[in-house]
């Protein structure tokens, strides 16, 4: 994936620049003093959510319960944690492991111990509340840094992120601690379907960010799990690329739902049949905010029916419940008790004994199948011994409706519509702040900001997206977004960028630090430019066009008019063969403007011997393997 950086410029350098992570885009350096801070899952988002009632009681009380009372509030920006930690294979109950290095491993025992290198494969097992197999004597935890390689129960997976093991009641505890952002983008593609286009799935990602930092999930050894308990995470897919859901939680990093100032609390499901449950209609204990309400979704059943069916036999039924403890042995009849006012079931009776209906769709799920009771929305008959159901819908229903959603954006409605669609009166806003996202029009951009202040960079931006065109002779029509961020630390949580990248750009997307921190420094013009310059470059790109070509127009296109004609007397020191790998594995800020460098040169050339109208066609086809046998 190809990620735009800008760095605050070292403006004597021949890239005044951006750069792409990792290291794709040459980005703009402020000063050596400034670089310190350096298939949707067929059983749907909350298939296996047995304590997703306890915590729905507990976050929506009607009486202010504890959680209530201890509800979210609006936290400051220091508050809002960059990382969360996830529990990792929290299904598979392991008691061993292997642990094996994949470059640079350290361990510690403690976390203020001295880490060690993990120079071999350990095999880790859990006895009682130790761990065996990490050092000479048994270990209460183990901290582990860089990549590692861990199998159990026949999976897998290489981690690149910071990770704790401990154990507990004989089985081992794994938790990951993942940027936020990193967190939203994998659950958005581990729930979202074929269906998805971009502002379904920007509203997805504000509901899964919202669903994370909004609730707390009763974990005692990480923030969420992986599973659909908390939200979906599949673990393979951090090594994956998924563009779409990347681009969907860029474009919206760092947003939540809040209801009158204060976090709000989204839940979502795959179909809500064509009415949306309210909390209170699907959890014991629960109240109905204003902004989760049981209603209509006209847009649910515009894509067909989601009725379903089953039959399951009184013996299997009665095996599920009972490893719940949900019901007595020996039961005869089961029937619906009572509905609310949509249809769907409240409780079910068994015999005299009465239980709630989604306590008997989860026990059914867990045991049977997630596709048995898809939800709480059915009829129920038996003969014989054997119960048939009869329902619609998938999963609990509660706030946004992924198949609603998806059919809303497929008819151009973005995401804020789609969100008020399934929260109704709830803000979208920066979590960080509370504040919500303004936006600006202006000539062939949009510019999103916190501030109102920030209107008064309209006119440089104007003219830095005029130049770009003239330069590049591209001026499509439809417009660029560009989201000025608040400070440094909120632009680096959002971007995952080092605190010495100026801007990001991907595909239609601009990110930038604070424009007044860019205007004082002087390198708003030079930093515009160079993301607007990348903009244009990659929208008339295929997947033909060479990295280096693409990295080279900008580089050298972004350079004053009297800098370019220099770089024709000038050698590459890097071969246009290896280049594109020097562009996308530079290690280091020197190498990075080595390989754009070079890039720049090659493009000069590229220009000067075929003009720019056949460098411009060759973004699209790419060039020709003679014309690159004479460039060498």
């Amino acid at each position: 994936m190809i990620r735009a950086l800008v760095r605050l410029v070292l403006l004597s350098s021949i890239c005044v620049a951006t750069t792409h992570l990792p290291a794709f885009h040459r980005p703009s350096v402020v000063s050596s003093a400034d670089t310190a801070e350096s298939q949707r899952n067929v059983s749907g988002h909350d298939f296996s959510r047995a304590e997703d009632g306890l915590k729905v009681a507990r976050a929506l009380a009607p009486a202010a319960l504890p959680q209530l009372r201890n509800a979210p509030v609006p936290l400051p920006a220091a508050a809002t944690p960059s990382t969360i930690r996830i529990g990792l294979w929290t299904l598979w109950h392991d008691r061993q492991l292997t642990l094996s290095p994949s470059g640079r491993t350290t361990l510690r025992t403690c976390t203020t111990c001295p880490a060690q290198p993990l120079t071999r494969t350990l095999t880790l097992r859990a006895e009682i509340n130790t761990l065996t197999g990490a050092a000479p004597s048994p270990q209460s935890a183990l901290f582990v840094l860089g990549a590692v390689i861990l199998t159990a129960h026949g999976e897998t997976l290489t981690l690149h992120h910071p990770l704790t093991i401990t154990a507990r009641n004989g089985e081992l505890v794994l938790a990951a601690t993942l940027p936020i952002e990193t967190y939203v983008e994998q659950v958005t593609a581990s729930e979202s379907g074929p269906a998805d286009t971009t502002e379904s799935l920007k509203a997805l990602a504000i509901a899964v960010r919202t669903y994370a930092l909004h609730l707390r999930h009763g974990h005692a050894d990480y923030d969420l799990c992986d599973s659909t308990h908390c939200q979906l995470l599949h673990w393979s897919g951090l090594s994956v690329s998924h563009p779409a859901a990347h681009a969907a939680a860029l474009a919206a990093a760092g947003e939540t739902l809040y209801f009158h100032g204060r976090p709000a609390l989204a839940w979502f499901s795959k179909d809500c049949g064509g009415q949306t449950a309210s909390p209170d209609q699907i959890w014991s204990g629960a109240s109905a905010p204003p902004y989760l309400p049981s209603r209509p979704d006209p847009w649910c059943v515009r894509s067909g029916s989601s009725q379903w069916a089953s039959q399951l036999t009184r013996a299997d039924i009665a095996s599920a419940l009972a490893a719940r403890g949900l019901a007595p042995s020996g039961w005869q009849q089961l029937a619906v008790a009572r509905r609310d006012p949509s249809g769907r079931v409240l409780t079910v009776h068994l015999d005299a004994h009465e239980i709630p209906a989604e306590d008997f769709r989860l026990a059914i799920g867990a045991a049977l199948g997630w596709n048995q009771i898809p939800s709480t929305w059915f009829e129920v008959s038996e003969q014989a011994g054997t119960f048939f159901f009869h329902g619609r819908g998938w999963g609990h229903g509660v706030g946004l409706c992924q198949k609603g959603a998806a059919v809303m954006a497929s008819q151009h409605r973005s995401a804020a519509e789609i969100l008020a669609q399934y929260f109704p009166g709830a803000q979208r806003v920066d979590d960080a702040s509370g504040r919500a996202w303004q936006t600006l029009q202006g000539a062939g951009f949009i510019l999103e900001s916190l501030s109102p202040q920030d209107s008064r960079y309209l006119p440089a931006l104007s003219r830095a997206r005029a130049e770009a065109s003239q330069r590049s002779g591209l001026d499509p029509t439809a417009a660029f977004t560009v989201r000025a961020f608040p400070s440094t630390p909120a632009f680096r949580n959002a971007t995952l960028a080092p605190g010495w990248i100026a801007a990001f750009t991907e595909g239609d997307f601009i990110a930038a630090q604070p424009l007044p921190i860019l205007a004082a420094r002087r390198l708003l013009d030079a930093t515009l430019l160079h993301e607007f310059l990348h903009a244009l470059i990659e929208r008339q790109s295929s997947p033909a066009a060479p990295l280096w070509l693409r990295e080279g127009l900008v580089e050298l296109w972004s350079l004053p008019a009297d800098s370019a004609s220099p770089l024709r007397t000038r050698q590459p020191v890097i071969p246009l063969a290896a280049i594109d790998a020097a562009l996308a594995q530079s290690s280091t800020e020197t190498e990075s403007a080595a390989a754009h460098q070079a890039a720049a040169i090659y493009a000069d050339r590229l220009l000067t011997r075929y003009g720019r109208g056949q460098v411009l066609a060759w973004l699209h086809s790419g060039v020709p393997a003679s014309v690159l046998t004479a460039l060498r």
